[in-house]
């Protein structure tokens, strides 16, 4: 029997399954593949309409799945204007429509409006709770659901493919010379839809951007199409399909797609520790008695992950400490 997996599986999440259905997949063809009982976590919940990327944490690296929760995320995506639904999707009822399509011109000059730091109201159909309850329960029970705008930051957005040479940082009237982008005599290409790829911080709901620019552009809209291309450090040219997750349980080696513990912590440094500091890093002690980089690092002994730290350069401390074999001896180190 194979030992337990530690690291990080890149599920390419299709439609219509949800995050914890994807989670008891994984589950179901580690044991196909006698991986045995594995420890299984997700970094950032996919609703069922969206699809892409969908970290699945393994063994140890489940310590880092907060972390990724926490790291922002790249969505392509795109609003159908004319209709507002209660959902803000294609499963919800229709609760708003309006003739007003949008100038392509408009929806890139108005873009600049939700990029930085914004406060959104989250969609009635969430699972934040109100009163003990998700939002979504209350909201499919008929009830009034009301919730408090919160602030969350638009790192960019642009369209998915610019069919304007208009900079998207210039207002609508500045680059046409019109104040009125619904003249109906103004050569102008209108849009049915629009594309748009948004880098969002946590906490970023996608489908209420799109109510919000539909509306700041005096019309209606919602989301037909959702996409995660990236979350936190990974991206899609990573993640891996279904059929070939399942190709894993039929007996395809799951290290071929399995990305170490440490591909979660991109951006943060590494550091060797000597046998006696990885010692007492793996016992939850202080250590000392080294030269130790500022801030937060990963600790490593000959080649194994250790702990992730947090040092003032004299001294660190064990913010996550994992349990990874570590075969080297004292003598050799």
């Amino acid at each position: 029997m194979p030992d337990g997996p530690n690291g990080w599986l890149i599920l390419d999440k299709p439609r219509a399954m949800g995050s914890t259905q994807a989670v008891a997949a994984v589950k179901r063809v580690l044991r196909e593949a006698e991986y045995g009982k594995v420890k299984i976590g997700h970094g950032g919940t996919l609703d069922p309409l969206a699809e892409g990327v969908l970290p699945i944490a393994l063994g140890e690296a489940t310590k880092l799945a907060g972390r990724m929760l926490d790291a922002s995320k790249v969505y392509e995506f795109t609003i159908a204007f004319g209709e507002e639904t209660d959902t803000l999707d294609t499963e919800g009822e229709v609760v708003a429509r309006s003739d007003r399509r949008p100038p392509i011109a408009a929806v890139a000059a108005i873009l600049p409006h939700f990029t930085g730091a914004i406060e959104q109201v989250p969609p009635a159909f969430s699972a934040l709770k109100v009163d003990g309850r998700r939002a979504y329960d209350r909201a499919r029970a008929g009830e009034e659901v009301e919730l408090a705008a919160r602030a969350v930051t638009i790192h960019s957005l642009a369209l998915a493919n610019d069919r304007t040479a208009m900079p998207v940082d210039s207002a609508f009237a500045t680059t046409t010379g019109r104040s009125d982008p619904y003249d109906p005599a103004a050569p102008l290409e209108l849009a049915d839809s629009i594309t748009l790829v948004a880098h969002v911080s946590k906490g970023t709901y996608i489908r209420s951007l799109a109510r919000d620019i539909a509306r700041a552009l005096g019309t209606v809209g919602h989301v037909t199409y959702l996409r995660r291309t990236k979350a936190g450090p990974f991206t899609e040219s990573q993640a891996i399909s279904l059929d070939l997750l399942n190709e894993i349980g039929k007996g395809a080696r799951l290290e071929d797609h399995l990305l170490p513990l440490e591909a979660g912590l991109d951006g943060i440094p590494a550091h060797i520790l000597d046998w006696t500091s990885a010692q007492a890093a793996r016992q939850g002690r202080v250590v000392s008695g080294q030269a130790l980089p500022v801030g937060l690092f990963l600790g490593v002994h000959a080649g194994v992950p250790v702990a992730l730290m947090e040092s003032d350069g004299s001294t660190a401390k064990v913010v996550r400490g994992f349990n990874l074999p570590d075969t080297a001896k004292k003598e050799d180190t």
